[in-house]
């Protein structure tokens, strides 16, 4: 960063105008240019690249640095799954469970070979073995929370740019994750004539993708107490295992969980009561979340940190995302079952590997948007991103740190 620039920081009450803003810039973008609808590019993706375009030119011109408060967008991504866990049942859980073991695998075998791919790349650049892990799992798995914590131990193994590094590969794996998720969706389900299930949209049901659907002040103020009983539950099982256990297990995990319980127990208790999942107001509470939620953090990228380091860099993320997406072409999707469940968790993979859950999940929720629901991936996908890779992410950053 230039030190003679001003910087302004705008509070989160603006920065969530500006998100909602954003978000509308990119809807109308997307509704103007073919591409980005074929291609299932997300509306909050294009208007944060565009936003965070026009932070860049004010940065260049004024000298002006412009940042946003982030505390209310990382309490839009809990609202989000506190309404994906509402829509989740145990019984069709049940019956993927075959599923989520088999992407807990692929993510094992995956965080492994990004780690060796990072550390070749780190030869070649002829840098420090420990700049494998930056190369790595450690900002592409783990994006930018997993480097600002690991940072200080990558430095003592040998790589004193730790953090500058990871944070800037991190950021150009979520621009890579944000516009590739979409296209490799498109061709899976194109090219093998894929169709959701009868069980995935029940009759009589809503579809969480629906755009027009009738929703009523009850409905709505419904799902918002139910969201909300969901969360200040989640709090205390989060203090929980944040005691018991050494992981860093984001907020949203737990408030995820014990939404999937009172969907499953509340109906069954007290069955005279209105429950809303897959109801219209249910899908608006979440799809305004998670739309804002990532145009936010978009719109948010200092792009102009990528400068200095731009040649090494769009290197190592462009060898990591071929090789994620023939990955993700090859394996993944077979290994799952080649149906269009399996070819939606494939697209949110490229979240998984290279950019955020939250871009994963806003790439299915684009793709599931155009051809149909495929409701148990969006709770599948952010089990395995949001618990199951951060612990082999531990050890396999151990591992390659003691090379």
């Amino acid at each position: 960063m230039d030190g003679t620039s001003t910087t302004f920081i705008a509070p989160d009450f603006l920065a969530l105008t500006v998100g909602m803003v954003v978000f509308f810039l990119g809807a109308l973008i997307t509704r103007k240019v073919a591409f980005l609808r074929d291609y299932n590019i997300p509306e909050p993706v294009t208007g944060g690249f565009v936003a965070a375009l026009a932070v860049w030119v004010v940065y260049l011109v004024f000298n002006l640095e412009i940042g946003f408060e982030m505390s209310l967008r990382d309490g839009l991504l809990v609202v989000f799954f506190a309404t994906v866990g509402i829509n989740a049942r145990f019984a069709q859980l049940a019956a993927g469970g075959r599923v989520l073991a088999t992407l807990c695998l692929m993510t094992v075998a995956y965080v492994i070979l990004q780690n060796v791919i990072g550390v070749a790349l780190a030869f070649f650049f002829d840098l420090p073995t420990a700049a494998g892990v930056i190369f790595g799992s450690v900002a592409l798995v783990g994006g930018h929370g997993t480097t600002v914590a690991w940072a200080p131990q990558v430095v003592e193994a040998g790589f004193p740019a730790a953090l500058e590094t990871g944070m800037a590969v991190a950021t150009l794996g979520l621009i890579v994750a944000s516009v590739m998720g979409g296209p490799v969706g498109k061709l899976l389900i194109e090219r093998n004539a894929l169709e959701p299930s009868f069980e995935d949209a029940p009759p009589g049901e809503i579809p969480p993708e629906a755009d027009v659907a009738p929703i009523d002040k009850l409905g709505f103020m419904r799902a918002l107490i139910w969201i909300n009983v969901a969360i200040i539950l989640g709090y205390p099982v989060h203090d929980w295992l944040g005691r018991v256990t050494t992981l860093n297990v984001p907020l949203f995990v737990p408030v995820l969980l014990m939404a999937m319980v009172l969907s499953n127990t509340v109906p069954v208790i007290l069955p005279w009561m209105k429950w809303p999942a897959r109801t219209a107001s249910l899908d608006l509470v979440g799809s305004y979340s998670l739309s804002v939620f990532l145009a936010m953090s978009l719109m948010s990228m200092q792009l102009w940190t990528l400068i200095g380091m731009a040649g090494p860099l769009l290197i190592a993320v462009a060898v990591q995302a071929v090789v994620a997406a023939v990955l993700i072409l090859v394996v993944v999707f077979p290994a799952l079952g080649r149906d269009y469940q399996a070819a939606v968790l494939a697209s949110g993979f490229t979240g998984l590997s290279l950019g955020a859950t939250p871009t994963a999940v806003a790439t299915m929720t684009a793709i599931t948007k155009n051809y149909g629901p495929a409701p148990n991936a969006f709770v599948i996908l952010p089990l395995v991103t949001g618990v199951f890779v951060d612990v082999v992410n531990v050890f396999a950053i151990t591992f390659f740190l003691t090379l």
